[in-house]
């Protein structure tokens, strides 16, 4: 089997999926065969795999760090949230059953054979695997059948790094105090911490370092200096979609309860002519957008409810008065049309509700989940483009005939209205191809020039950099070793 090492953190978002992704192109570089693996992801940012599979997102650009092609061995446990307590389990790739939290908690120890081997394939076929934690090991009233965190660094001997995050403050408290609530066994697969997010002269931290090991007997791999360009990656969290473009032309995007494969964003927010705001409820629509876009969702009635709730179709309707654009994308897209009817009750009681009715179509859910990746084509510009779908429902509809994308197969896809300002799609990922972008966003005035992927392949390479300037690499690929 191959060597490992897991990065765990004090809590979410202290940079754990970035910094694993830093590591594996770190390690690519250094001529080994590396993958990347979560045990289990919760996220409603999915990404599509090859073969029609899920995996959480964060795995994808992970691969990609890789040079490889994403897997559903990489996360081969997916939860996807659909309530306040219940969410959809994806297992290697492919959807089980929707289960509350409280049975999920009961019966997420039955998933470690599954994760187990999804782990062993990856290990046998790769130098390093560099396994990436979820939340924090410091949850430890949810310990008994942990397969996230320590439960699965247990079973598979896999040594784990410690990840603070002192932007937040407090990361010697965050630190300490992870090791003296754990189990004695559990805090002895820590083989070492670093620090994440640090702002300034690092020699400021350099007490602050020798405490932590003084207090722990951890042995630290380094002080990680805020990564200005994080911004850059595809984000894992719609909040920390990050817009730095100067452009006169805003595209504002709906936070919905439920938003989910935001990934279509990534792309606009690295177009230095647009502006992408995220809308929180509470707020209205801004009346200067150009475009309105309506993202995916994992229950499209639920966040149609909460759009109307927001009042965001009284601003929606006023905006296409203005003469605005407006783009919905698969949840969305199906929000725009006359009427969502779900006669199984898939999400939620059985029956049927009208929708924002910016287009003639009409959905209805259905139980059969449609998941692929699929190469199509812009019907104006004639662009090849390549995306995904993953969604359940049929869309019907006068406004079909309208179709602006054509898939693999000559099969239309998308809708649009009379005069073309309203439109809508299944497809996701679509904005990720440069000569597609280019041609729609021209639609808007804006001019595109940007290479995205190139431009994400760039900044994988920076945070190798940087992180090969910070962190003890060749301490890690020892402790790696040592199991």
């Amino acid at each position: 089997m191959s060597n490992a090492i897991m990065v765990q953190g004090c809590g979410s978002n202290v940079g754990k999926s970035m910094v694993v992704a830093g590591l594996c192109r770190a390690f690519l570089r250094r001529g080994l065969r590396v993958a990347p693996f979560k045990p289990q992801n919760m996220s409603n940012n999915a990404a599509v795999t090859p073969d029609g599979g899920e995996i959480g997102r964060a795995q994808a650009l992970q691969a990609m760090a890789c040079g490889l092609a994403p897997h559903v061995d990489m996360n081969p446990v997916l939860l996807k949230p659909e309530d306040e307590t219940g969410a959809q389990v994806i297992v290697q790739g492919r959807r089980v059953g929707t289960m509350r939290a409280f049975g999920y908690t009961e019966q997420k120890q039955n998933l470690m054979s599954a994760v187990l081997d999804s782990y062993a394939r990856l290990s046998v076929a790769h130098d390093l695997v560099v396994i990436e934690g979820a939340g924090s090991p410091t949850e430890i009233n949810l310990r008994a059948g942990d397969i996230a965190n320590m439960g699965f660094a247990r079973a598979a001997g896999v040594p784990v790094v410690l990840m603070g995050d002192i932007d937040r403050g407090g990361v010697i408290a965050q630190i300490v105090g992870t090791q003296a609530v754990l189990d004695r066994d559990d805090a002895a697969m820590i083989r070492g911490f670093a620090v994440n997010k640090f702002r300034g002269d690092l020699r400021l931290f350099d007490e602050g370092v020798t405490q932590i090991e003084a207090r722990t007997g951890w042995p630290s791999l380094g002080v990680l200096p805020w990564f200005r360009d994080a911004w850059r990656l595809p984000a894992e969290d719609v909040m920390d979609v990050a817009s730095n473009g100067s452009g006169a032309v805003k595209v504002a995007v709906p936070k919905l309860g439920r938003i989910a494969n935001f990934d279509d964003l990534d792309p606009l927010a690295a177009e230095p002519g647009l502006r992408v705001q995220i809308i929180e409820p509470g707020q209205p629509l801004p009346g200067d957008a150009d475009l309105v876009l309506i993202p995916g969702s994992k229950s499209t009635i639920a966040d149609l409810a909460q759009f109307r709730a927001c009042g965001w179709d009284i601003d929606l309707a006023a905006h296409i008065r203005r003469g605005g654009h407006v783009l919905g994308l698969c949840g969305g897209y199906q929000m725009l049309g006359q009427w969502i009817d779900d006669p199984d009750g898939i999400e939620g009681p059985a029956g049927r509700v009208k929708g924002l009715g910016h287009l003639d179509i009409s959905t209805v859910m259905q139980p059969e989940k449609r998941v692929g990746t699929v190469a199509a084509r812009h019907l104006d510009s004639g662009a090849a483009l390549e995306g995904y779908e993953i969604h359940l429902g049929h869309t019907t509809g006068a406004d079909c005939a309208r179709a602006w994308l054509e898939l693999e197969g000559a099969r239309p896809e998308g809708a649009a209205s009379e005069d073309g300002r309203v439109a809508g799609c299944y497809l996701h990922g679509l904005f990720g191809s440069d000569g597609f972008r280019a041609a729609w966003l021209a639609r808007l005035g804006v001019q595109s020039d940007l290479d995205y992927g190139a431009g994400v392949e760039r900044v994988l390479d920076a945070l190798a950099d940087h992180i090969e300037a910070h962190m003890d690499l060749d301490k890690m690929l020892e402790i790696a070793r040592q199991g």
